[in-house]
C-alpha cells in the first residue's frame, strides 16, 4: 500500500487546480444570459415537433422478420395471400341465436358498409368455419375482417372502421390486433399526460421540503422542464427516420424527469455549499469542477445501460434505448449548461422564500448512521444482504410471456373483445397454431399428399391439440386414397368446398396446417406443441415452419434472452471502465456493479410477486397476468443499471474526494456517506415519485415499469447505498483504491483522472 500512498499523494499535488469541467463552469457562468436565451429559443422552437410525437411513434415492435413465427406470417401474406391483420368483431344477443335468421341478417346489416372499404378483405363469416367462430350457447359469434395494410398503420383506419359499422339491436365488439393497437395508443397518451400532472407538483413540493426554499426547488423542476419538452421534440424528429415504439414516450418523459432532476438536485446542494465560502461565479465554476465531473461519469453509466438495449433486433427495446441516449445527452446538456447559467443569475436569492417545514440538515441522522456503520461493518452487511436477497427469491419463479389485451383496462372496446372471446370460446380457437408444409415439388403430389396425412393424424393425437384443418382434414370419413384422387387434377377439382379450402390455404409449393388446442396461446401447454411440432421430421425433402402467437412468444423469449448475455457483457464492461477511468481503482468498478445488480434483483422479485402472483392488486388496482412481460426484465435492467449507478457516482465522488484530502479511507467513507447521504435519499426520493406517478397508468406493462423502478431506487438509496457500500468500504479497507501499477500509469498518461 505505500506504493500506491505514493501515487496518491503525487496525483493530488499534480492535479491542476482547474480541469476541464471548472472551466466549463466559467465559460457558461460569463455567458450565462446567452445560455438561458439559447435554451428559451430551443424550448419554443420544441413546440411544433412536441406537439406531433404521438404522430411518428409506432405500436407493436415484440417481434422481427427473423423469428421462425414471423417468417410463417410472411409466407402467408406473401404466397397464400392472407391479409396483413385481422379484424375480429363479436356479435351477441341475449335472445337471438346464431340459427335465428334475424342473428344473421343483422350480422349482414352491421358489416355491410366495412364491405366497401378497399382496405377490407371479404369476412369470413360464422357461417363459413361454423361451429369454432359460435359460442356453446350460440349467443354469441366473431367474423374476421383482414385488412391490407401494414400492422404499423393499421390502429389509423381504426375510426373508418367503426364509423362505417352500423349499429343493430346485436351487441358489437371490435378487437383484434387493430383495435390493441389503437387502444394502445389512446391510453399511453392518457397515461403520460395523467403522470406527469401528478410528477410535476408532487416532486416541487418535496424539493421545497428537501431544500429548505422555494426558488431552490423551482429551479431543477424548470430545468427537468425544459429537458422534457427537448427530448419529446427530437423524438418526434428522430422518429421520422427510424421507427420508435410508442411505450417510449412514458419512458422518455419517466427518465427525462428524473434524470433532469437528479442532476440539478446534485448540483443545486453542491452550489449552495460552494457559496457559503465562495462568490457566485466561484461558486458555480467549482460546483461545474466537482459535482459537474461526477454527474458526467453518472450520465455515461445510464448512457452504457441505455445502450445495451440498442443492440436488440426488437423496435421496442431497440427505440427505448434510442430514446433513453436522448434523454442522457438533453439531461447531462441542461445540467451542465441551463442549471450553471441559471444559478450564476439566481445567486444568494436561491434561499429566498422559505416555507415553514423544511429539511435543512440531516446530519443529526446522517452523521450517527455513518458512524455506526463504520464501527460494525459485518453486523450492518450480513442482515442487508439477506434481506435483499430474501426481496429477490420470488424472481426464481418468473414466468415470462407477451403482452396481450389484457393489460389494457377492462372498459375498452378491445379488451371487452378479448375478454368474451376467452368465455365464451374454446381458448385455442382464439390463436391456433400455425404450421406452414413447403414441398420442392407440388405440395399436393401423391407422395407429399401421404406425408400430409400421416403428419395431420400424427399432430392430433397430441395431447390438449382438439382439432387440426388443412387440405387433408375436410372430412373424417374421407381416406388417404380419396384425398389422392381428390386433387389429381388441382386445376379441375370436382368438390366445390375441396376447391375452396384449397384456394385458401394452398400454394403450388406450400400449404397451411391449422392446429386447435385447448389452451390460451401464451400457455406453457401450448409452447410445448409448438416444440415437439419443430423437432417433427418429415420425409420427401418436406419441411415445416410453426408460427402464430404461441410460436411468437417462445420466439420472442428464446430470441431476446439469447441476445441479452451480449448486451450484459457491453453493459458491465464499459460501465467497469467508465468507473476505472473515474476512480482510478480496480477493486470499487466491481463492487458497484455487484451492488446494482442487488437492487435490480430484489425489484424483480417484487415484479413478480405483485404482479404475476397477484398481490397488493387492490393497492395498484390491476387483474393478475399470471405472468411478467418478456421484455420488463431486459427494460429493467438496462434502465436501472445506469439509474442506480447514479447514486453509487454520486457517493464514490465524495468518498474519493475525501480519500484524496486525507488518505484516511475510514474517515473517507464516513464523512462521504455523511455529506452525500442527504442529496442522495432526495434525488431517489424524486425519481421514486416520478416512478410512482406512472403507477396511475392504465396499461399494465407502464404501471409494473412505474412501480419497478420506483422500489429499486428506493431499495438502492436505501438499503444498498445508505448500508452496503460503506459496509464493504471499511471492510476492504485501502485495498478500495488499489491498482496496479501499469493501470495508475496509463490512467496519469491519458489524465482519465482529469
Amino acid at each position: 500500500m505505500r506504493s500506491h500512498r505514493v501515487w496518491l499523494e503525487c496525483h493530488v499535488n499534480s492535479s491542476p487546480d482547474t480541469g476541464v469541467f471548472q472551466r466549463l463552469g466559467a465559460r457558461v457562468h460569463r455567458l450565462r444570459l446567452w445560455v438561458i436565451a439559447a435554451w428559451l429559443l430551443a424550448a419554443v422552437l420544441s413546440v411544433p415537433a412536441l406537439l406531433q410525437v404521438t404522430d411518428v411513434l409506432k405500436v407493436g415492435g415484440f417481434s422481427h422478420d427473423g423469428l421462425e413465427a414471423a417468417q410463417v406470417r410472411a409466407t402467408l401474406e406473401k404466397e397464400l395471400n392472407a391479409p396483413p391483420v385481422t379484424l375480429i368483431i363479436n356479435f351477441h344477443s341475449d335472445t337471438l341465436t346464431t340459427d335465428d335468421p334475424a342473428f344473421d341478417r343483422q350480422v349482414r346489416e352491421a358489416l355491410s358498409g366495412l364491405e366497401r372499404m378497399p382496405e377490407v378483405v371479404k369476412p369470413i363469416g360464422y357461417h363459413t368455419y361454423s361451429p369454432s367462430q359460435v359460442s356453446r350457447d350460440k349467443h354469441t359469434a366473431f367474423e374476421i375482417v383482414g385488412l391490407r395494410v401494414s400492422p404499423e398503420e393499421s390502429q389509423n383506419f381504426m375510426p373508418e372502421v367503426k364509423r362505417r359499422l352500423k349499429q343493430t339491436d346485436l351487441t358489437m365488439y371490435v378487437g383484434g390486433a387493430p383495435a390493441f393497437y389503437a387502444d394502445i395508443e389512446r391510453t399511453s397518451q392518457s397515461d403520460l399526460q395523467r403522470a406527469e400532472l401528478i410528477a410535476f407538483p408532487v416532486a416541487l413540493v418535496v424539493l421545497v421540503f428537501v431544500f429548505g426554499s422555494v426558488i431552490g426547488a423551482a429551479v431543477p423542476v424548470a430545468v427537468g422542464g425544459f429537458s422534457v419538452v427537448v427530448v419529446l421534440a427530437l423524438v418526434s424528429l428522430i422518429g421520422r427516420v427510424t421507427d420508435l415504439s410508442i411505450f417510449a414516450l412514458n419512458v422518455a418523459t419517466m427518465l427525462g424527469l428524473g434524470l433532469a432532476v437528479d442532476y440539478a438536485l446534485f448540483l443545486t446542494s453542491r452550489f449552495r455549499e460552494e457559496l457559503e465560502h465562495r462568490p457566485v461565479g466561484e461558486a458555480v465554476e467549482h460546483t461545474v469542477g466537482r459535482a459537474g465531473r461526477a454527474v458526467f461519469f453518472s450520465g455515461l453509466t445510464v448512457l452504457i445501460g441505455l445502450g445495451g438495449l440498442v443492440t436488440f433486433e426488437f423496435m421496442f427495446l431497440r427505440s427505448i434505448g434510442i430514446v433513453g441516449g436522448i434523454v442522457v445527452f438533453v439531461s447531462l446538456l441542461a445540467a451542465l449548461t441551463l442549471l450553471p447559467a441559471i444559478l450564476g443569475v439566481i445567486g444568494h436569492r436561491i434561499e429566498n422564500f422559505r416555507p415553514p417545514i423544511a429539511l435543512r440538515s440531516t446530519t443529526s441522522f446522517w452523521a450517527p448512521l455513518a458512524r455506526w456503520v463504520m464501527a460494525h461493518p459485518l453486523r450492518t452487511l450480513a442482515p442487508t444482504l439477506a434481506l435483499i436477497v430474501l426481496l429477490g427469491l420470488p424472481f426464481t419463479n418468473v414466468r415470462l410471456s407477451s403482452p396481450d389485451p389484457s393489460i389494457l383496462p377492462s372498459g375498452l372496446d378491445s379488451r371487452i373483445a378479448f375478454d368474451q372471446l376467452k368465455r365464451e370460446f374454446s381458448p385455442g380457437n382464439l390463436a391456433p397454431i400455425l404450421v406452414t408444409v413447403r414441398a420442392q415439388g407440388q405440395i399436393t403430389a401423391p407422395e407429399n399428399l401421404e406425408a400430409l396425412y400421416a403428419l395431420s393424424r400424427e399432430v392430433r393425437r397430441q395431447p390438449g391439440v382438439t382439432g387440426v384443418a388443412s387440405i387433408v382434414d375436410l372430412d373424417p370419413r374421407l381416406t388417404l386414397g380419396q384425398y389422392k384422387l381428390l386433387y389429381r387434377n388441382r386445376d379441375d377439382i370436382p368438390d366445390l368446398y375441396a376447391q375452396a379450402a384449397l384456394r385458401a390455404s394452398t400454394a403450388e409449393h406450400v400449404t397451411l396446417m391449422q392446429v386447435n388446442t385447448a389452451y390460451l396461446w401464451n400457455d406453457e401447454r401450448s409452447a410445448a406443441i409448438v416444440d415437439r411440432l419443430r423437432a417433427t421430421d418429415l420425409p420427401n425433402g418436406l419441411s415445416l415452419q410453426v408460427g402464430g402467437g404461441t410460436a411468437e412468444v417462445n420466439d420472442v423469449i428464446a430470441e431476446m434472452y439469447g441476445e441479452f448475455p451480449r448486451a450484459l457483457v457491453l453493459i458491465i464492461v464499459a460501465t467497469y471502465l467508465v468507473l476505472l477511468a473515474m476512480l482510478g481503482s480496480v477493486l470499487l468498478p466491481l463492487k458497484a456493479i455487484l451492488m446494482n445488480t442487488l437492487s435490480i434483483l430484489a425489484s424483480y422479485g417484487a415484479l413478480v410477486w405483485i404482479f404475476q402472483e397477484g398481490n397488493l392488486d387492490w393497492l395498484f388496482r390491476f387483474q393478475p397476468l399470471g405472468f411478467v412481460d418478456t421484455s420488463l426484465p431486459i427494460l429493467m435492467f438496462c434502465t436501472l443499471f445506469g439509474l442506480s449507478m447514479d447514486y453509487e457516482v454520486f457517493l464514490l465522488s465524495r468518498i474519493k474526494e475525501e480519500w484524496e484530502r486525507t488518505g484516511d479511507n475510514t474517515a473517507s467513507v464516513a464523512i462521504g456517506l455523511e455529506r452525500s447521504g442527504k442529496i442522495i435519499t432526495s434525488a431517489a426520493l424524486l425519481v421514486v415519485v416520478v416512478g410512482l406517478a406512472f403507477v396511475s397508468a392504465e396499461i399494465i406493462l407502464v404501471k409494473a415499469l412505474g412501480l419497478g423502478v420506483a422500489i429499486a431506487v428506493f431499495l438502492d438509496a436505501t438499503l444498498v447505498r445508505a448500508l452496503l457500500v460503506p459496509a464493504t468500504m471499511r471492510l476492504l479497507g485501502e485495498w478500495n483504491w488499489w491498482a496496479p501499477s501499469f493501470v495508475r500509469r496509463r490512467l496519469e498518461a491519458v489524465q482519465l483522472g482529469e
